[in-house]
């Protein structure tokens, strides 16, 4: 979505200017700006994001004990990465921004060297190097004289080889190594009857130009599959007794936390609309009806009216999603929210055409033309957050206001690793069910006919169930009949017209009104239709319940400050591909979920998926969410220490432990301990020790603190350690 428009929380509109940030901050932007100038692809992307989150705390981590680095000195996904560390500098936030710099300059290099905007991004990253003062023909990465930029490079380095090693097949630009679609492309400008498929799986689509969700010309004209293999590639905290590795007669998908199978067509002999696949896809043709700014049908969009569900209540049976969704009217259960618990007022009612709020949300979550794709958009919703003025930035909403630098890289580590395992999980699952799309099911079924009535012409099994006033076959004397009757038994949809009635979308409305069935489309660009990969699990369900819960739980509130979130819709130039909407109005959220939750909705208005793509990816992204939030929160307090299971490091041990008033260091005769740093639970340094002698074994007192849980950070000559400490009287 084009989020240069300002987004704004609460009641405060905000205007450009904001206080300097942290270096972390803007190499965050640089890395949004640079997916806005590459090609439109959320696995890649989320991905990238993650990466470069990781850099940027390492390079804070290495200098803030206790916490534990997830790439230097450490063990990540199964590699080892070799730190020898340097002295604490006497300014912490200067070294991790030039090591940061040093990094994340080196790394976006690497990753965006064969963008389509290449140009734009390296002359961006390099006037961001120049602001800092940093000079860029420093390449080394040989740290060992106490360079900052060298380590930054060496840190980007090693960065670099673990992603040409972690199955995302980087080395040939992320390509597909075993898949290969069931079904033949659907020729989309042709309107071919779609019958020669198998409904079940994905279709490629076939366009006489295809223009991504960048705005770039991809050539061939028929997208692969994009990513199918993903679940492969190395996650974050994604747990291996929650992996399964199953064939689909294709090739091997690794998928984390499977949710079962989708629901797949049914040969109904009557009442089509009772099989589940059938009134799946039938709602979004249901919604489909309802984008046309003629409709003067208006709804409460507030928070008064919209969000507060519960998940646990999400459905799970047929009986349960007829319930949860309103088939005609559109939209999903929700019970609203009776005030906003910052100011204590209800929450103002705000009536707008359905309309318009469908078409908005449709464009809105889908992240158009300068897309940051939509990992890179909850990044984007995350930065506006950081920036509002009610927020404290007291990591979990309680403990010290911390410093710019540190929030921004504990929170972007956090959401950073979420959207890389919503990605990997997602898109494990889309290779492996490898299900159909709207655009490919409802042609399908509309080309074999109807099958609701065995009595009525153009029967058949795979047809599309009959409902009054939305699904029909046409007789004679209908507009649609054609000179010849040539149409009369086809079937009809009341649906939005489609990309063939919009020549300047500056001006044009396709509207909605009675079309042939076979030709219905999503509302979508018509060089765009649908992404190009598998429909079941939705990205931006999960992707979106996912940055929700990382939200909420890194800021200890479910709420947005100030209680409500809001962005801003201007009248008649919002829409991208037809004008619109035909008043202004604001999208608004009061929680995190609240947002996510209308992300998952936005896509069947956009015809892009049907509900049972959706509640299977909200559920996988609030548990995955927690997993990143859990683990990420491990790393802050120095509980990470995979390098015990490779180096010398492992054999230190503190005993007694319980301790009562002094501690002993047992270690290896080749290691020298430099540094002892004793820290409490919430992260404060409470007692610090130098070895100036370089004792062997040495000891340190500690009868001035309490009963209690610590954290002993040891610098040595091989790397830093942390351990546990138990204080006990």
């Amino acid at each position: 979505m084009r989020l240069k428009v300002l987004f704004t929380l609460a009641m405060l509109s905000f205007v450009t200017g904001f206080s300097q940030h942290s270096p972390a901050r803007d190499w965050n932007e640089e890395m949004l700006h640079a997916i806005r100038n590459d090609f439109a692809r959320p696995t890649v992307h989320a991905r990238n994001l993650f990466h470069a989150s990781v850099v940027m705390y390492d390079a804070w981590a290495i200098f803030n004990p206790p916490a534990s680095p997830v790439l230097l000195g450490n063990t990540f996904q199964g590699v080892s990465t070799p730190y020898s560390s340097l002295p604490v500098p006497a300014n912490a936030d200067e070294a991790t921004q030039e090591v940061m710099s040093y990094a994340m300059y080196r790394l976006m290099s690497h990753r965006f060297q064969n963008s389509p905007g290449v140009e734009e991004i390296f002359t961006s990253i390099d006037l961001l190097m120049d602001s800092y003062g940093y000079d860029t023909s420093i390449n080394t990465t040989n740290y060992s004289d106490g360079s900052y930029a060298a380590l930054g490079n060496y840190l980007a380095r090693m960065m670099i080889q673990f992603g040409l090693q972690d199955n995302s097949n980087e080395i040939n630009d992320y390509a597909n190594q075993f898949y290969a679609p069931v079904n033949p492309p659907l020729i989309l400008e042709e309107y071919e009857d779609n019958i020669h498929i198998n409904p079940d799986h994905w279709q490629p689509l076939a366009f006489e130009s295809y223009i991504d969700q960048s705005g770039n010309i991809i050539p061939g004209g028929i997208p692969n599959f994009l990513s199918p293999e993903w679940g492969a590639v190395s996650p974050f905290a994604l747990q291996e007794e929650d992996l399964e590795i199953l064939n689909n007669g294709s090739i091997n998908s690794y998928v984390y936390n499977n949710p079962g199978d989708p629901p797949y067509i049914q040969n109904s002999n009557a009442n089509g609309i009772d099989d589940p696949y059938k009134w799946n896809f039938s709602l979004v043709l249901s919604w489909s009806s309802h984008l046309d700014p003629e409709i003067l049908t208006e709804i409460d969009i507030s928070p008064a009216n919209l969000g507060n569900y519960d998940s646990a209540l999400f459905p799970e049976t047929f009986t349960e999603y007829k319930d949860f969704y309103d088939f005609t009217n559109g939209g999903a259960t929700s019970n609203g929210h009776d005030v906003n618990p910052v100011t204590g007022m209800p929450y103002e009612p705000q009536m707008v055409k359905l309309s318009d709020y469908a078409r908005v949300l449709a464009e809105f979550w889908a992240d158009g033309p300068d897309s940051e794709t939509p990992p890179g958009h909850w990044f984007v919703i995350l930065n506006y957050v950081s920036d509002h003025p009610l927020l404290e930035k007291r990591f979990k909403g309680e403990g010290p206001i911390l410093s710019d630098l540190e929030w921004d890289v504990k929170l972007y580590l956090t959401l950073g690793g979420a959207m890389h395992d919503a990605a990997v999980t997602t898109w494990g699952i889309k290779g492996f069910y490898d299900y159909t799309r709207p655009i490919s099911t409802i042609r399908y079924m509309a080309a074999k006919g109807q099958s609701t009535d065995p009595a009525l012409p153009n029967f058949d099994p795979h047809g599309l169930p009959l409902i009054d006033t939305l699904i029909e076959l046409i007789e004679e004397g209908d507009p649609l009949a054609g000179a010849d009757n040539e149409n009369v038994g086809e079937l009809k949809v009341l649906a939005w017209r489609g990309p063939d009635f919009i020549e300047d979308p500056t001006v044009d409305i396709a509207g909605v009104d009675w079309i042939l069935a076979k030709r219905w489309w999503p509302y979508q660009r018509g060089t765009f239709v649908t992404p190009p990969f598998a429909g079941y699990v939705s990205g931006h369900s999960t992707f979106s319940r996912a940055a929700a819960e990382v939200l909420t739980f890194t800021t200890g509130d479910a709420f947005f400050p100030g209680g409500m979130g809001t962005f801003e819709i201007e009248q008649d130039t919002f829409l991208f591909f037809e004008k619109g909407p035909s008043e202004p109005f604001s999208l608004q959220w009061a929680t995190y979920r609240d947002a996510s939750d209308q992300t998952s909705l936005s896509r069947i208005w956009g015809g892009i998926h049907p509900p049972v793509d959706d509640v299977p990816g909200r559920i996988l992204g609030e548990q995955i969410g927690l997993g990143a939030f859990n683990l990420a929160e491990a790393y802050f307090n120095g509980e990470i220490l995979g390098v015990e299971d490779t180096s010398l490091l492992s054999e230190l041990v503190l005993y007694p432990n319980p301790a009562k008033n002094t501690v002993q260091i047992a270690h290896p005769a080749s290691l020298t301990i430099e540094t002892i740093e004793v820290f409490d639970t919430a992260s404060r340094k409470v007692q610090s020790f130098q070895n100036n002698k370089n004792e062997v074994q040495p000891s340190f007192a500690i009868q001035t603190l309490e009963n209690g849980l610590y954290i002993v950070k040891l610098q040595t000559s091989r790397g830093a350690v942390s351990k546990r400490l138990l204080v006990e009287r």
